[in-house]
């Protein structure tokens, strides 16, 4: 490995030297070329719809759901030992470490396993979520739960007993949503709202990577613009 990586680094320094050399498009493919030498990729493979809309955490930092992995947003990780977790709202988390080497690509198979569950409620109130961008995870009470997709459109929401209940809207690279909610029994509440784009780098995990629940004691950032909670009964 430390061969690769050091013939890598050679190759972007001959690319910086001769850089002036060659017109604008060129320089930036070879480079990117040489990048992908040194990053590993990991690929995801889930057969059920639930697979396919868990949670991904990479070393503790959620990076999207598991079936949009792919493409512009494929996963590609240094080289080294990471943690991958993939949870799901009522099913036992999904971990992995692997190892990634240089160049590599590499496929994880994630089963989810049904997790003991307490007893339903018998009346419950009804949470829509329409935000921007919509791949956002969403937790309820620090719980991860899904992603705003889910959440979003006809026939979708989110049942929850009636009282209070804290809502969190989280994706890397943009400023952190929270509300209070308190919805009475077969109510209705609608959350809309667009994150605002954030240039911080993240400033932890968003998901303990031990219980599941959402770190602390980071604070939040301001809230997204625009935000409008709306009940109906």
């Amino acid at each position: 490995m430390k061969k690769v990586l050091q013939k890598v680094t050679q190759l972007l320094w001959m690319l910086l030297a001769v850089s002036p050399f060659f017109p604008g498009p060129v320089f930036p493919s070879l480079q990117a070329y040489a990048e992908n030498q040194v990053m590993g990729e990991i690929q995801f493979e889930g057969k059920s719809h639930v697979e396919k809309t868990s949670g991904v955490w990479v070393d503790g930092q959620y990076v999207g759901y598991l079936k949009e992995l792919k493409g512009s947003k494929k996963v590609l990780l240094l080289p080294g030992e990471h943690v991958i977790t993939v949870r799901q709202d009522g099913y036992q988390d999904f971990t992995q470490r692997v190892t990634v080497e240089p160049g590599q690509k590499q496929v994880v198979s994630v089963v989810m396993q049904k997790a003991p569950t307490g007893p339903i409620p018998q009346v419950t109130a009804e949470v829509k979520i329409a935000v921007n961008p919509s791949r956002a995870a969403v937790f309820l009470d620090g719980l991860f739960v899904g992603h705003v997709g889910e959440f979003e459109g006809a026939g979708r929401g989110m049942l929850v007993a009636p009282g209070l209940h804290r809502i969190k809207i989280a994706l890397p690279g943009y400023q952190t949503f929270e509300t209070d909610i308190n919805p009475t029994a077969n109510q209705k509440v609608e959350i809309k709202t667009e994150l605002a784009k954030s240039d911080a780098p993240p400033a932890g995990p968003l998901v303990n990577t031990e219980t599941g629940e959402a770190a602390q004691p980071t604070p939040a950032p301001p809230p997204a613009r625009d935000a409008t909670v709306a009940s109906q009964h």
